[in-house]
């Protein structure tokens, strides 16, 4: 999991003590703000990647939000409390038990510690692979490898106590009658809480795939799926990188209402900065740079829809969604400020679990939309313009600090001879398998960037130029020994790299050129080597 066992026990003791609140002080209010707990503690178990729990915290969180259309009185009636009680007492001894079995911290290992390059410590990841054709997974367990995930091979038997529950149970329906994979689902969902379930070769009807998803599975692949797609989804499971905050932009001129929406938004982990007066919206925008604006509909001398406007009139902000909140229910007014630049209208007073759920809703959408714009659809990594825009950031910083930064050419040998030999679609694997080595290699702090075709960017802050030289040759020598399968064959590729360290004077475009430099001479003198130039 992506959180420490202490992480999660304080989120569960807020959780719980949240609930004896709301038990020791019965009433609508005390039981909205629990809501926002149960809703709060839900969506964190699912960005930590603890798929199980994220299950039974959902079911919590369904029959909570429940009892909204049934309350008829203050306090909810006693029966329907202890029904409540004896869900959440359930879920938390869930909880608990799982904290009971990880009370140890995962086992780590530095890679190559006398590198002052790395100098995170990286998570060994473990699968479990449950298959009665262990033989069909070789070139999965071998590529795992190299992405530091360690495969398990499971036969039909699996009752052995795992020492680390696993990041991702990979269960093969080959071989299995339906029922009989249903039954093996259920069974590891209940014992591993925290690990993602992915069910592969499964027919590609809609019965059965839902039935999978019902019963525990988080990913299902039909049968003839390529194992490069499944290893795909292996590698972006078993990646480190964690969504910044989610940042609201709130303009509302009552200062009552304005702390009450805040309130709300930081007990759901939401970032949020405040005005009252709409003639500062541009200003916060462009300094806080939030992912939403939460917009009164009446505002001191204009409404939320002339400020939406002009919000628009920048193109910077043409995507940012913005939210209306008002007392006023008119139909036509909504519609209005619908056509008008906004995109979503609540209602005063607002119901927090909706406001949070709307909130996060927009912005995981918007956040999905600048993606597509800054990254690489192929690779994930950063696109041309936005490795440019990264290293010309990096320059700046290191010249203001005075700290080393190194920018690396990687590119693969004799790419077109895979393109021209095995096809496009294979060539695709090669540079997709180029970009996720890089990405699990290289630090949380550096960035890297398909430039090109099968040409990449790397920058690494902090670095020296030999020492760079030193963690680029052994993913060099890595990628070297990855083989990609071609009917009864395989094949190999190498690459490539020219390494340029920052001196002063010099601009973020000269250092991209000398790095490109060394690696023309990289190629020049026979390719599969670093230069350093």
């Amino acid at each position: 999991m992506s959180c420490s066992p202490a992480e999660l026990k304080k989120k569960s003791d807020e959780f719980l003590s949240k609930w004896k609140d709301c038990k020791d002080h019965p009433g609508i209010d005390g039981f909205v703000e629990f809501a926002v707990a149960v809703s709060s503690f839900t969506e964190f178990l699912d960005a930590k990647g603890l798929p199980g729990l994220h299950q039974s915290a959902r079911a919590v969180e369904q029959r909570v939000l429940s009892q909204f259309d049934r309350w008829k009185s203050d306090p909810l009636p006693g029966a329907q409390m202890d029904e409540l009680d004896l869900e959440i007492t359930e879920f938390s001894l869930r909880i608990q038990a799982f904290l009971d079995d990880n009370n140890d911290p995962n086992p780590e290992r530095r890679l190559h510690q006398e590198s002052e390059v790395i100098n995170d410590l990286l998570p060994v990841n473990k699968i479990w692979l449950v298959t009665s054709v262990p033989e069909s997974w070789k070139e999965v367990v071998t590529q795992a490898e190299f992405f530091n995930i360690q495969v398990e091979v499971c036969g039909p038997v699996y009752d052995q106590k795992a020492t680390q529950d696993p990041t991702i149970v990979l269960v093969d329906a080959n071989g299995l009658q339906p029922t009989a994979f249903i039954v093996r689902v259920q069974a590891l969902r209940g014992r591993f809480p925290a690990s993602s379930i992915i069910g592969v070769n499964l027919p590609s009807d809609f019965e059965g795939l839902k039935l999978a998803l019902r019963v525990g599975c988080d990913f299902c692949f039909p049968i003839r799926t390529a194992q490069a797609t499944v290893m795909a989804r292996i590698v972006k499971l078993c990646g480190s990188e964690e969504e910044p905050p989610y940042r609201v932009l709130v303009v509302e001129d009552s200062k009552t209402a304005s702390m009450l929406i805040q309130r709300t938004l930081k007990e759901s982990g939401v970032e949020s900065m405040a005005i009252s007066k709409p003639q500062e919206v541009l200003t916060a925008l462009a300094s806080f740079q939030p992912d939403l604006v939460l917009m009164d509909m009446y505002l001191p001398g204009c409404t939320g829809v002339e400020v939406t406007r002009v919000i628009r009139q920048h193109e910077e902000f043409l995507s940012t969604p913005v939210v209306y909140l008002s007392a006023d229910t008119s139909i036509a007014l909504q519609v209005d400020a619908l056509r008008l630049g906004g995109d979503h209208f609540l209602t005063k007073p607002f119901n927090p679990v909706v406001l949070n759920a709307v909130v996060k809703s927009k912005i995981d959408r918007y956040r999905i939309l600048r993606r597509s714009m800054y990254l690489d659809s192929l690779t994930g990594l950063l696109n041309h313009t936005s490795s440019k825009q990264r290293v010309a950031a990096a320059v700046n910083t290191a010249l203001a600090e005075s700290t080393p930064l190194c920018v690396a050419m990687v590119d693969i040998d004799f790419f077109k001879r895979v393109n021209d030999t095995y096809g496009h679609p294979m060539g695709d694997q090669v540079i997709r398998s180029m970009a996720w080595l890089l990405k699990q290699r290289l630090r949380k702090t550096d960035s890297v960037g398909r430039y090109g075709g099968e040409e990449f960017l790397v920058v690494l802050p902090q670095a020296h130029a030999d020492r760079a030289a030193e963690l680029l040759d052994r993913i060099r020598v890595d990628f070297s020994q990855f083989y990609y399968p071609v009917k009864a064959s395989s094949f190999a590729c190498t690459f490539s790299c020219g390494i340029a360290q920052l001196t002063p004077g010099t601009s973020a475009q000269a250092l991209v050129k000398h790095a490109d430099e060394a690696l023309y001479q990289a190629k020049h003198q026979g390719r599969n080597q670093i230069v350093v130039g």
